[in-house]
């Protein structure tokens, strides 16, 4: 008998948000439409181009840009967006910026930094003791070494991990990533990720890691979402969507990866707007399927500059938004005598 998965600790539900256009200007669609589950131990990378709705999105479920519409749980709770609750709610979850030089105050020393979550929270416990375990589990040992230093006087890496235990300090159940190994050197990257699959394995710690690097995502997450134009495109277990992607636009992510094989895809077209959202498939327009008539010889092509897709579920189903790809596989289906008809967001299904 399959086990009951566990509920989600965190969980996005038709989340949208928008921003006005300035002076008459269209309004940006920046999250339309958005179902995302992040269960208890779990990394999941969120992947997409730059302007893709990614940082947005985290920064909703982070309590920091109120949804237009939708809503998002924690714990099977709402979150409130306002007042003593979302103070209570940051505890729980914490943010992990891209650039540690950034994040961190430079007049403040390493310890400062650790302990200021801790002074706003009000933290009634031994300050000294949480700042220095938090500062090892980050890898930073022994910590009182690094108690009077400044950020100046820290590696990237280093830098890296300060911020990182200035999470821990507070003893979350999610952290929330934002490209937290883009301004490394390639030589400290993998040592960032080691630590942070540790924190999963030791604390049980969740993680959404938002990213534009497939490659990480490889190395790091659990499942992947991919987004584009605020939308979760395809979705599922981190291998088989790496290993066997379906949707157009995964693949052409996958394919200038350095180890990738074959020729990389360049997608034409305009960069994503999401004050222009396109009908039908909002990725039609730049889809190399389409411009190749594969779409065409699946029938489909009307149905890609036309027809909408639906969200996809936020579970942890392989899933993916695609007319060609559900083409394909009712073709597959039907083949196998397996029965055909398979929706948009059902191709490819898995358990």
């Amino acid at each position: 008998m399959t086990a009951t998965p566990p509920a989600p600790l965190l969980s996005a539900q038709a989340l949208k948000v928008a921003f006005p256009g300035r002076r008459g200007a269209a309004t940006a669609r920046a999250v339309d439409g958005v179902d995302l589950d992040i269960h208890p131990g779990e990394i999941v990378a969120l992947v997409g181009e730059s302007g893709c709705g990614k940082t947005t999105l985290a920064r909703s479920l982070l309590g920091l840009v109120p949804p237009t519409e939708g809503r998002v749980t924690f714990g099977g709770e709402p979150l409130d967006y306002g007042g003593r609750a979302l103070k209570a709610y940051r505890k729980r979850v914490q943010l992990v910026l891209q650039d540690p030089s950034g994040s961190l105050n430079p007049r403040h020393t390493v310890y400062d930094a650790v302990a200021e979550g801790l002074r706003i929270h009000g933290y009634a416990g031994d300050e000294r003791a949480a700042v220095s375990g938090a500062l090892a589990r980050a890898g930073l040992r022994p910590p009182e070494r690094f108690f009077l230093r400044y950020p100046h006087e820290l590696s990237g890496g280093q830098r890296q991990r300060v911020v990182i235990a200035g999470a821990l300090v507070l003893e979350p159940e999610l952290i929330v990533a934002d490209e937290p190994v883009a301004s490394l050197d390639a030589s400290v990257r993998g040592e960032i990720l080691a630590l942070l699959l540790r924190l999963r394995d030791e604390l049980g710690l969740s993680a959404l890691v938002v990213t534009h690097d497939l490659g990480l995502a490889w190395n790091i997450a659990d499942r992947v979402a991919v987004m584009y134009l605020g939308r979760i495109v395809e979705t599922g277990d981190v291998e088989q969507i790496l290993t066997a992607p379906r949707h157009p636009y995964t693949r052409a992510l996958l394919s200038v990866l350095p180890e990738a094989d074959g020729e990389p895809v360049i997608l034409t077209g305009e960069p994503p707007d999401p004050s222009k959202v396109p009908s039908g498939c909002r990725f039609h327009a730049r889809c190399q399927v389409l411009a190749s008539g594969e779409a065409e010889r699946a029938g489909v092509a009307d149905a890609c500059r036309t027809k909408d897709l639906p969200v996809l579920e936020g579970g942890g189903r392989t899933q993916v938004a695609c007319h060609w790809a559900a083409a394909r596989a009712s073709a597959g289906s039907a083949a196998t005598g397996a029965g055909a008809g398979s929706s948009p967001a059902e191709a490819g299904t898995g358990s």
